[in-house]
């Protein structure tokens, strides 16, 4: 295919993949769909324990190696687009671009595929499951496939930009992402009486002001991070204090060691409400993936290869999102590019939706980085 053929055909498969939106870990016939696309272009897809996604190669087979990444799943969103390609799966959508994502990843394999013969390594080209899981990125990491990759990019649709704007950092460009559930354990009793009992619901409520100190007072302010307790449950009637009251929520920073001191006062903070009230409380952690961190060296190549390409570059905002991309940076250095489709309601929103335009530069820009990406190994 030539570089006119390849365009039209990634926007047709854009459109297909918008409207067949698979959820995490679902994403069979999505797999299926970029097994046929890859092996019509003559792409060999490598034989690997992995449910859903894959993981194909362009190029020598030998050293050095590079990979591309992309995330191919939807999410649990009703679609409220209006788009003549519309999601035809009631209540689930591509509302976080993955399907640009995979679209703009397929057109790099392509244009890799035309060019194999002059490549001077090879190239990965990931289709991942899961992100929004998330945790897909360590089921690819698991198989030992990416074990001699020596340098890794990812990329993230971004409605804060017009097509043809990147937005690319050093360092932290997303944060680590955790979880957590308490529950808050006292003594049911009648709501007439309460000093016959333990007050589970009065624990929680005390709880939830105190973790917003954390930030303001055990934090240092310069450091972007945030508390948010998301969802509370206890009692089920008017007149009764119950026996416990449960709550969750989430724990997003930027740095390893503002984990660490927010999820010990967290503990500190949760044991010691509920002891001051009579209680006791009961709290498990689930550790989501750590923050996004852009290697300077592949940053600044990056920007580079951006500026050489004809695209404007801006300092992509620091967010406190999440995104799995940081398990592969754990280990391969790299950068997460945020990539602009045009100006949309946010990422997750049910109108959320991005400009096909952007679909050509941005596989031309990803095939770039791996072309020239050899030359500096």
């Amino acid at each position: 295919m030539n570089e006119r053929e390849i365009l039209q055909k990634i926007t047709d498969e854009f459109y297909w993949f918008h409207r067949h939106p698979e959820l995490s870990y679902e994403e069979v016939e999505t797999t299926k769909r970029l097994r046929d696309d890859l092996a019509a272009a003559g792409i060999e897809v490598l034989d690997l324990p992995l449910k859903t996604g894959l993981v194909a190669k362009v190029g020598t087979g030998e050293a050095p190696f590079i990979a591309l990444r992309c995330d191919i799943d939807g999410l649990p969103i009703q679609e409220e687009s209006g788009l003549d390609y519309a999601s035809e799966h009631a209540g689930r959508m591509h509302a976080c671009g993955h399907d640009f994502h995979i679209s703009t990843v397929l057109g790099s394999a392509y244009l890799l595929k035309a060019q194999e013969k002059d490549l001077h390594g090879t190239v990965y080209l990931i289709f991942q499951p899961a992100e929004e899981a998330p945790g897909g990125a360590r089921k690819v990491m698991e198989t030992g496939v990416l074990k001699d990759v020596q340098a890794i990019f990812g990329l993230h649709t971004s409605p804060i930009y017009d097509v043809g704007t990147l937005g690319i950092r050093a360092g932290a460009v997303t944060a680590s992402v955790d979880k957590f559930t308490v529950t808050f354990c006292g003594k049911g009793t009648h709501a007439a009486h309460p000093e016959r009992g333990t007050d589970p619901i009065v624990m929680a409520a005390s709880f939830v002001t105190a973790a917003q100190s954390i930030v303001s007072r055990n934090i240092d302010p310069a450091h972007p991070s945030l508390i948010s307790i998301t969802h509370i449950e206890s009692g089920n009637t008017w007149n009764v204090i119950p026996e416990s009251a449960w709550l969750e929520g989430t724990v997003r920073c930027l740095t390893a060691e503002d984990r660490k001191r927010i999820k010990q006062r967290i503990y500190e903070l949760a044991e010691g409400q509920a002891a001051s009230f009579g209680g006791h409380a009961e709290l498990t952690w689930y550790a989501g993936p750590p923050a996004t961190n852009n290697t300077p060296a592949w940053t600044d190549f990056a920007i580079q290869v951006a500026e050489a390409s004809g695209l404007t570059v801006e300092p992509a905002p620091v967010n406190l999102a999440g995104e799995d991309f940081a398990y592969y940076q754990e280990e391969i250095p790299g950068a997460f590019v945020l990539v602009g489709t045009g100006k949309s309601p946010a990422n997750h929103n049910p109108k959320f939706h991005v400009d096909p335009a952007a679909l050509g530069p941005a596989a031309k820009y990803m095939a770039r980085l791996a072309v020239e990406a050899f030359a500096r190994l």
